[in-house]
């Protein structure tokens, strides 16, 4: 843990993933991070994963450090402790996340009424306030039409909910922003994080809506191989699944020199008449007529050869 923010507070009234993951990322730079809680815990207070005593992995996992308060929210009497907390006066307290509705008791509107300057982070699913969660959302942007094995046509949808955690960590940054502007504007703001738009957003950045947009085609399928370049799992000797990934030139050549297989790629590439070693990109055009030489030279070791000789050679 860091003490880049010791001193500052922030209140969290956010449940499931991507709000409290802005509170942990805060404290775990030093912020003083208080979140509020109906009595009895939230929506997610028992979700999977479990300890076999009962209490919950995920939401200890996700507001470890943190102080907390549990509130009767029902009550108007709870809500208005929830706002007065959240806008409680100090040069650097004003700083709350949330994924309450944007209307409502907690709407801006009613924080700002309690504190003028205060910089309110809102979690949602959509820009239109619309609820969505990052395992539809990742649906609806079609991730689930790129997963999979080559030739299928069933929708593989992710496990791992980054939308959640990369729009949890924008939203931590975007109140260190606005508190930073704060200090020499004296304005507060309401900063809204749709995952929606950090799901487009990122695929858009990696180029791959603009892909479709001039080929006209989707993305195919390719199973486990990597887009672009030369990488997918292989199985060692000993019968260990490797993922494989070569990005340089010096790691392609180390991993033929490793799997002793260089003679194979050097008659291949003088049959195409290309250089795999200066562009990856044709690694992963020819990649069904490498995958056979370098599941060849991957037959011939164990994995606790490889590991250390693939080290080495960088």
């Amino acid at each position: 843990m860091y003490q880049l923010l010791k001193g500052l507070r922030v209140v969290e009234g956010a449940s499931f993933v991507a709000g409290p993951t802005c509170g942990l990322y805060l404290a775990q730079y030093g912020a003083e991070v208080i979140r509020f809680d109906s009595i009895g815990g939230g929506p997610d207070f028992n979700r999977w994963p479990l300890s076999p005593k009962g209490p919950s992995f995920y939401w200890e996992g996700l507001n470890k450090g943190k102080k907390s308060v549990a509130l009767n929210l029902s009550s108007p009497e709870g809500r208005a402790l929830a706002v007065a907390i959240a806008a409680a006066p100090g040069d650097n307290a004003g700083l709350f996340v949330t994924n309450y509705p944007a209307e409502g008791f907690l709407s801006y509107e009613k924080l700002k009424a309690a504190r003028a300057d205060i910089i309110c982070a809102r979690v949602m699913g959509w820009a239109d306030a619309q609820p969505g969660l990052d395992y539809t959302i990742n649906a609806a942007v079609g991730v689930p039409y790129m997963n999979g094995p080559a030739g299928s046509t069933a929708p593989v949808n992710s496990a791992f909910p980054a939308w959640d955690f990369l729009t949890g960590a924008m939203a931590a940054f975007s109140l260190i922003a606005a508190e930073r502007d704060r200090r020499t504007s004296g304005q507060g703001r309401e900063i809204r994080l749709p995952l929606a738009d950090f799901a487009a957003t990122s695929l858009a950045n990696m180029g791959m809506l603009a892909e479709v947009m001039f080929s006209g085609e989707d993305r195919p399928r390719i199973g486990n191989a990597i887009f672009g370049a030369f990488g997918r799992d292989f199985t060692s000797r000993d019968g260990k699944s490797v993922m494989i990934v070569s990005i340089t030139g010096r790691q392609w050549g180390g991993l033929l020199s490793v799997l002793g297989v260089t003679d194979a790629v050097s008659a291949l590439e003088a049959e195409l008449g290309v250089s795999f070693a200066s562009d990856e990109g044709l690694r992963f055009t020819h990649q069904d007529r490498l995958f056979p030489i370098i599941e060849a030279g991957m037959s011939r070791q164990d994995l606790d050869q490889l590991a250390p000789a693939f080290d080495a050679a960088g």
